[in-house]
């Protein structure tokens, strides 16, 4: 039995590395606008020819020096030069399709020579060329060009002038575009320019797929279609400063407007002081990135969620989106309660096996094992995330219309466990994971618990599978060596157990949260957690910038692969939060300060995952080339990595909230304002020593002992 995949809301063609999209099996159906039958993985990469030349010889097109602007269904993808050649990524999308692939500046016949190119926000940047234009300037430049590139589909060019003398300045900027979907662009399929139109005030390209249009403000003085060209001419007095604003809109469609900047942006504008100054950096790109990875259901626009990830996962990933929401909880229900509405729309219904499913992708498992179906993923990450963001004041009403829901996925997991003690992947003869046994164990005992506060049935069957899972756990899915033991992986169709040291293994430490701030019951004892943290935090996981997803001395191992030892940023913070709640601080703190110095290396927009190469005295983190950034769940762990030293807990139910700060306060003292719990603001202060002090909370939410 395979898995129906989720269907785009926006772009969300662009899952290369998730492997090909399975077929849905006779018994199901496909979702709106969903085909039936298999969808290929893309073939191997061709050389790309742009309008301007070649891309990049084989694989996708490299990301990791790109500026990725970002406010969806819009991005700007550019590179340090600031010029648009059409290379490659390079251009203004939206929902996945390139409305503008070259923007070329030129300034009395020359391109400005490159002097800055810098992100200020998560959607927009700045670039910065300089000119010697007047023949007595010597060696200095005279007019400065400034271009500021926003991913909402805007451009302002900006002249200034220092010259002694007034300045005849012609201005021409060159455009084209394909029209390309972004998909296409990373498959290398070869994407000629559409010819131009003279349009408005700019111009415009149209195919049989698409049209989009490019309107200047002031208008040029001439249009050239033919060549794509827009002609300006100032005159520029000594420190005079003229500008020109280029607008890309996609045909029939007004100005976007991004979900992020938007009044009702789910995300509380949480912000961190305090001694370690990469905290505050930390926390407010992540919410940035957050912000400009929001999307909306078109079909229900109250309901927000987040895009995966730029610039290849644009569109709504189930498990990525539910991991996402619920590490930001602390900034918000609301975030959590649009992504669930909008995936319990998809879950599918009638008789059959797969009825109460959350569809989503298969998902690369490394050289060890199959590809595995983040739909189980999501599946079982509904009733978790649902019960938990009940913890942090979702209001009654809302989780009573999602309860049903909640009730669906819990009834597939008896279901698909059936007879067996196990929850395996659902092809024929698929493995039973370590991780797929945490989701399920946490999501039987949360799912319990919020079924029995509505006095809804079937919570003790959860409670007592969960039981029984746990006591054969300890026991099937642990193997003896002379280090001490470590987790099994996973077991074959025929019980053989695959011992490789993975990171998905600190799944094994994220337990949920129940009543009164209190972690639910493990699948490991006491000492195998201890000899887990050990494992974790040893050389053979940690590289000193974060957790390897493959240890470092299984066959296999490979620093750039993305199941394989890479980095991921996600794991690293589930490690940090689990190592933590578990009283293993030593462990903790020391993946936390890495991934810290790795954020601090990539400006703080941590990307999905990086190389897993060892730290040592001045490297730095290698970047993984075709790594989204942002990523949603990796900004998503700045939120869990700063509120876990912070050790929050909140019962709003209860009207308590308890603190569980990291002792050792290994980055001295922290401040945490704007941040929500009870759906009002919250505030909290740890200090040098580990204490932690409520400085703004709710009316009537009491501390917790």
């Amino acid at each position: 039995m395979q898995h129906l995949t989720q269907p785009s809301v926006a772009d969300d063609a662009h899952r290369f590395r998730d492997g090909p999209r399975p077929r849905l099996p006779a018994a199901a159906e496909s979702l709106p606008g969903q085909p039936r039958g298999r969808i290929a993985r893309p073939g191997p990469p061709q050389p790309r020819q742009s309008a301007q030349g070649p891309g990049p010889a084989g694989g996708l097109p490299p990301t990791h020096t790109a500026l990725i602007c970002v406010a969806l269904p819009g991005l700007a993808i550019s590179t340090e030069h600031g010029q648009l050649n059409g290379h490659g990524l390079e251009g203004f999308y939206r929902a996945g399709r390139r409305l503008l692939a070259r923007c070329q500046v030129r300034v009395a016949g020359r391109e400005p020579l490159p002097v800055l190119a810098r992100m200020t926000g998560a959607d927009r940047a700045r670039f910065v060329g300089a000119l010697r234009v007047s023949p007595a300037a010597g060696p200095d430049p005279d007019v400065v060009v400034e271009r500021v590139r926003h991913a909402e589909g805007t451009e302002r060019i900006t002249l200034r002038s220092s010259a002694r003398h007034p300045l005849r300045l012609p201005l021409e900027v060159a455009l084209g575009t394909d029209l390309a979907e972004l998909s296409a662009i990373a498959s290398g399929g070869p994407s000629p320019e559409v010819a131009a139109s003279v349009h408005a005030s700019g111009l415009r390209w149209s195919t049989p797929t698409g049209t989009s249009s490019v309107t200047a403000d002031p208008s040029p003085a001439d249009a050239l279609a033919s060549a794509g060209l827009l002609r300006w001419e100032f005159e520029l007095p000594p420190g005079g400063t003229v500008s020109v604003e280029l607008r890309v809109r996609a045909d029939s469609t007004g100005p976007l407007r991004a979900v992020g900047r938007a009044a009702t942006n789910p995300l509380a504008p949480a912000r961190a002081t305090g001694d370690d100054p990469r905290a505050a950096a930390l926390l407010r790109t992540s919410v940035e990135d957050l912000q400009a990875l929001l999307l909306r259901d078109p079909a229900h626009p109250s309901d927000t969620y987040l895009g995966a990830g730029a610039p290849w996962r644009c569109g709504l990933a189930p498990a990525e989106a539910l991991a996402a929401a619920r590490m930001t909880l602390p900034l918000g229900t609301r975030l959590a309660a649009g992504t669930l509405r909008t995936l319990a729309r998809t879950q599918l219904r009638g008789p059959g096996p797969q009825a109460g499913m959350i569809p989503g992708p298969r998902r690369d498992a490394g050289a060890h094992l199959p590809p595995g179906c983040t739909g189980t993923e999501a599946t079982l990450l509904f009733p978790v995330l649902l019960a938990e963001a009940r913890r942090w004041g979702l209001p009654d009403q809302e989780i009573r219309e999602l309860l049903p829901a909640a009730e669906r996925c819990l009834t597939w997991l008896r279901a698909s466990v059936g007879d067996r003690l196990y929850l395996r992947d659902p092809q024929p003869e698929g493995p039973a994971r370590c991780e797929t046994q945490a989701h399920a164990h946490r999501a039987a005992l949360l799912g319990a618990d919020l079924l029995d506060v509505y006095d809804r049935p079937a919570g003790t069957g959860l409670r007592q599978w969960a039981s029984e899972l746990r006591a054969a756990f300890r026991t099937d899915f642990w193997t003896a060596d002379r280090g001490g033991g470590r987790p099994v992986a996973a077991l074959t169709s025929d019980g053989r157990p695959l011992t490789h040291l993975g990171s998905a293994a600190v799944h094994l430490l994220d337990t949920g949260l129940l009543g009164a701030g209190e972690p639910a019951v493990g699948l490991l004892d006491k000492a195998q957690t201890e000899q887990l943290a050990r494992l974790l935090g040893g050389p053979a996981m940690d590289s000193g910038w974060g957790l390897r997803g493959l240890g470092a001395k299984e066959a296999g191992h490979n620093p750039f692969g993305h199941r394989a030892g890479a980095v991921r940023v996600q794991e690293t913070a589930v490690a940090v939060a689990g190592l933590a709640a578990a009283g293993y601080e030593k462990e903790a703190s020391g993946l936390l300060r890495g991934l810290l110095a790795a954020a601090e290396h990539f400006g703080h927009r941590l990307p999905e995952m990086f190389a897993g190469e060892q730290r040592t005295d001045g490297s730095a983190p290698l970047p993984h080339p075709a790594a989204c950034r942002p990523a949603a769940t990796a900004a998503a762990s700045g939120v869990l990595l700063l509120t876990t030293l912070a050790g929050i807990r909140p019962d709003v139910p209860a009207g308590t909230v308890t603190l569980r700060p990291v002792r050792s306060a290994p980055l001295g003292e922290l401040g945490l304002t704007g941040l929500r719990v009870a759906g009002a603001p919250f505030a909290i202060r740890v200090s040098r020593l580990g204490l932690a002090m409520v400085e703004e909370a709710a009316n009537g939410l009491q501390l917790g002992a």
